[in-house]
């Protein structure tokens, strides 16, 4: 139940955040090409707050709906304007400045996404090390000659600094279905070439499993000690366990590694367990009861411990970090990858060459809140990047009711010398409404069936 709430309230805020950089977009560009702006609103449905500003009297709103937000500008297609304001009346505007207050919103969610980026690599961005641990058999990894201790130094020239490093890169090569070649330093040190062909890969693999799955990648990881590392307030310590404790069996069977201990400790929710424990030389036990909490949408067990990191990350742990420059241009060209992929993912799902159980709904979208807000600020910022990058490039789908569908009127208006005709903006938009719906439903599908699954 808490992690239920933790996980509404980073995506509450996740989706407040962007929702105002989004209609900033449309405010800001509107004030600057003179336009009134009557209504700045974050969510749909009744006023929980409001506040006037300016000396056009902009009413700020936070409303009772937070899935989602506008900007009202004066408009005579939407009521009686006044005739000293109607040079301010957004329909009155030319087509350069209507098209550039529109396209505004998602250039400020591309804009956002460049210096969530930016401020990502500035600080520094944990990863693994770029070794493999595991190559799976009769996997393309395995026919390309990747062999366990081969550590990734570059692909296809670039340097890999960890094991996440390229993933966008690597994305993008699997939907277009090309060759990768990557150099490694094998386990006994020497320089080798390993060439991935991924025109072998199809196109529907091409998913959060792609690297694991689809190539048959995995990253090494060392076996962690049962040791206990840090303690909060739950069973272990109501029981008596201490940090330093070394967990050597649970009901009298061994334990070898601290995955062994979450495994075993995961299927004993609301059921005693004994734990030997090795402490000062000394064997002792413990009877303690796992928690039973809800994670993923399965009831697993827990006792608040966690394991000692200061020689996991010595030994795997990575920090990738960059200059202001150079971190600016990693910003411009993750956001530029991840919008392109993200074109070429909705174009494949046309073409029924992606599966769309790809498509994530507020159920998903909030959990991924929830894991990266607990994670850290730096995973949080990521987060918010791709959502902003994936709200960007929907909003510029050429959809009536989206932006995108605005911007292709304005572009039949400019060709046909007129603006197009109510009766075809209705039209487009009951269809609009469809399409949306539809998505929306495609999505709340994929989230409950993730959810079951």
């Amino acid at each position: 139940m808490i992690d239920a709430l933790y996980f509404i309230a980073a995506f509450v805020v996740a989706l407040g955040i962007l929702i105002v950089v989004h209609e900033f977009g449309h405010f800001w560009v509107a004030r600057r090409m003179g336009v009134k702006v009557l209504r700045f609103s974050v969510g749909f449905g009744k006023p929980l707050w409001m506040r006037r500003i300016g000396r056009d009297r902009t009413e700020l709103v936070v409303a009772a709906v937070p899935l989602g937000g506008y900007v009202k500008m004066l408009d005579e297609t939407e009521g009686k304007v006044p005739k000293r304001d109607l040079r301010r009346a957004f329909n009155r505007q030319s087509i350069p400045k209507r098209f550039a207050i529109v396209i505004a919103g998602p250039a400020f969610n591309f804009l956002f996404a460049i210096f969530a980026y930016w401020l990502i690599f500035i600080i520094g961005i944990d990863g693994i090390k770029p070794i493999v641990g595991e190559v799976a058999e009769a996997s393309i990894a395995s026919q390309a000659g990747f062999r366990v201790g081969d550590e990734l130094l570059t692909m296809d020239g670039k340097e890999v600094a960890s094991w996440d490093h390229r993933r966008l890169d690597l994305f993008r090569k699997a939907l277009d279905q090309e060759a990768v070649t990557f150099e490694v330093r094998d386990a006994e040190g020497q320089l080798q070439t390993r060439v991935l062909d991924l025109t072998q890969l199809p196109v529907k693999e091409v998913n959060a499993g792609l690297i694991g799955r689809g190539i048959g990648l995995r990253p090494y990881f060392p076996l962690v000690p049962p040791i206990i590392g840090a303690l909060e307030p739950g069973p272990a310590g109501r029981a008596g366990l201490e940090v330093g404790d070394k967990i050597t069996a649970i009901d009298g069977r061994p334990v070898n590694s601290w995955n062994d201990l979450a495994e075993n400790i995961g299927k004993n929710a609301g059921k005693e367990i004994v734990l030997t424990v090795e402490r000062d030389g000394a064997l002792r036990r413990f009877a303690v009861t796992p928690d039973a909490v809800e994670e993923n949408g399965q009831t697993v067990g827990r006792i608040k411990i966690r394991p000692s990191e200061a020689e996991f990350r010595r030994e795997l742990w990575v920090k990738v970090r960059l200059g202001p420059i150079e971190a600016l241009a990693a910003g411009i060209q993750n956001t530029w990858s991840m919008s392109w992929l993200t074109v070429e993912m909705l174009y494949k799902m046309v073409k029924l060459e992606v599966s769309t159980k790809n498509i994530s709904g507020p159920i998903t979208i909030a959990q991924y809140a929830g894991y990266s807000a607990k994670v850290g600020f730096t995973q949080f910022m990521m987060f918010l990047a791709v959502i902003s990058i994936s709200l960007g490039v929907l909003n510029l789908l050429p959809i009536p009711i989206l932006d995108g569908g605005h911007l292709m009127y304005y572009v039949i208006e400019a060709i046909k010398g007129s603006p197009v005709s109510e009766r075809v903006m209705i039209w487009g938009q009951q269809m609009g409404v469809v399409v949306l719906v539809g998505l929306m439903l495609l999505a709340f599908y994929n989230d409950l069936t993730r959810l079951f699954e």
